[in-house]
């Protein structure tokens, strides 16, 4: 969301003593974030957060005395995977540590940090009249939440139990998403917002809509990456040097002129096993030289001025001048590329292939289509079986933006949808018929 939030204010809530949360978020940078958060002034408010040390943490502060502080002993730090955050608030359970249960992915979380309850049948600052609901921010305009939301629920009066909202995958163990829980009554200031690309429009009988606030580099859009099919993004802990991230880990900005920097996506493809991937990326502003392409493990540690460690074959690259090579040697020279073109990738596991594309057009006269011939592919080598990874790598202060299928780039929606014969995934242009986007659906075909 990266400074972009929700808000509306509050009427007189069914109960203060009584309440459920439901949320599914996807973290894109570290560090403090808030979801909820009821707000007056820093002594009245509640909110349910990351702390600064990615400890997901309740507070409710009345005058402020923080009446109820909950932060969990173990951190969150994923990136890469999406969160079930639920809460469910019973003032009048005579043992305190039941008047505030925490739930991530179906688990109850039982040991904390620092663990202060409310007396029994005490007042929370959530859904208190005048007060305003922040969805991503604190209500001091800080703490914003960078990612992904989905599915936010409030039940104003209520306690709706976990299992409504997910349930355990019976053969994988995951934590996976209900998308109609059984809900009879949402009470007075009850919400149901973040589903099905209805953004702020609350879709319970309430109408308890909210506003969209935007701060500098944010926006809120739909995307195709959501709870039940996880899509790969730039994988910021994968970088070689120095990068500014945005938008959801889709964009990468360099921050030092005469440095290069390559990021990796954060999910990769084995090699000899089976399948069809593609990606694009758009070079938003080209200074000097980029490029656009796929590694395999290991994953190098520097980058030269030629795009690769010292050493390392398993690189393929589509340069801005056109030249498409491995660390020692290039396999033709297509179009170059510059600010505003689109590249696009096809990575072909079956058969070992690999074919670069700028605009819709396939370079080389390749055919992604064309099997064990390879009509105009780059020969994909085996790396010991290990994975490959598709990859940007900028110089000074380039900007890239991917689409993983997530049917954007940036928090701009592609112009013109291709088509996509696998069904996974929204792309600027038409999906080579048996490829599909790098995603958990698309790795599970």
């Amino acid at each position: 969301m990266a400074n972009t939030y929700l808000s509306r204010t509050m009427g007189s809530a069914t109960s203060r003593f009584t309440f459920t949360l439901s949320m599914w978020v996807k973290r894109s940078a570290l560090g403090e974030a808030v979801f909820w958060n009821s707000y007056n002034s820093n002594n009245q408010r509640f909110q349910l957060y990351f702390d600064t040390n990615d400890k997901l943490a309740v507070l409710n502060s009345d005058g402020g005395v923080d009446n109820v502080n909950l932060i969990t002993s173990r951190v969150f730090r994923d990136t890469n995977a999406w969160y079930h955050l639920y809460v469910a608030v019973k003032s009048s359970e005579s043992t305190a540590a039941d008047r505030v249960k925490i739930y991530v992915n179906g688990v109850r979380e039982t040991a904390f940090a620092t663990g202060t309850y409310q007396s029994t049948s005490n007042d929370m600052a959530l859904g208190t009249s005048s007060y305003t609901l922040n969805i991503g921010r604190y209500g001091g305009n800080t703490a914003f939440f960078s990612g992904l939301m989905s599915h936010s629920y409030y039940v104003d009066g209520s306690i709706i139990a976990v299992t409504e909202f997910g349930s355990t995958d019976s053969t994988t163990g995951e934590w996976k998403i209900n998308t109609s829980p059984t809900i009879s009554n949402y009470g007075n200031q009850g919400h149901l917002i973040l589903k099905d690309g209805n953004l702020a429009t609350d879709q319970s009988a309430n109408s308890n809509n909210f506003s969209i606030g935007v701060g500098s580099g944010g926006g809120l859009s739909k995307t195709e990456d959501c709870p039940s099919n996880v899509f790969a993004t730039f994988n910021p802990l994968s970088t070689l040097s120095t990068l500014n991230y945005a938008y959801g880990n889709t964009q990468i900005t360099g921050v030092n002129s005469n440095v290069w920097k390559t990021v990796f996506s954060t999910l990769g493809m084995n090699y000899g096993t089976t399948g069809k991937y593609y990606y694009e990326i758009k070079v938003q502003t080209l200074n000097s030289q980029a490029g656009i392409g796929v590694w395999g493990e290991p994953l190098p540690q520097t980058v030269t001025s030629n795009f690769f460690p010292n050493h390392h074959p398993f690189g393929f690259v589509y340069k801005e001048d056109g030249s498409v090579s491995d660390d020692s040697q290039t396999f033709y020279t297509g179009s170059s590329f510059t600010s505003g073109d689109i590249i696009q990738c096809a990575l072909d596991i079956d058969n070992s292939k690999i074919y670069f594309g700028k605009n819709g057009v396939w370079q080389n006269s390749g055919d992604p289509t064309s099997g064990s011939t390879g009509t105009g592919a780059v020969p994909l080598e085996d790396n010991g079986g290990n994975a490959y990874f598709f990859f940007g790598t900028c110089y000074g202060t380039d900007v890239e933006q991917a689409n993983f299928g997530n049917g954007y780039f940036a928090n701009n929606p592609v112009s013109s949808a291709g088509t996509n014969a696998s069904g996974n995934g929204i792309f600027e242009y038409d999906v080579p018929t048996g490829y599909t986007a790098l995603s958990t659906k698309g790795l599970n075909l």
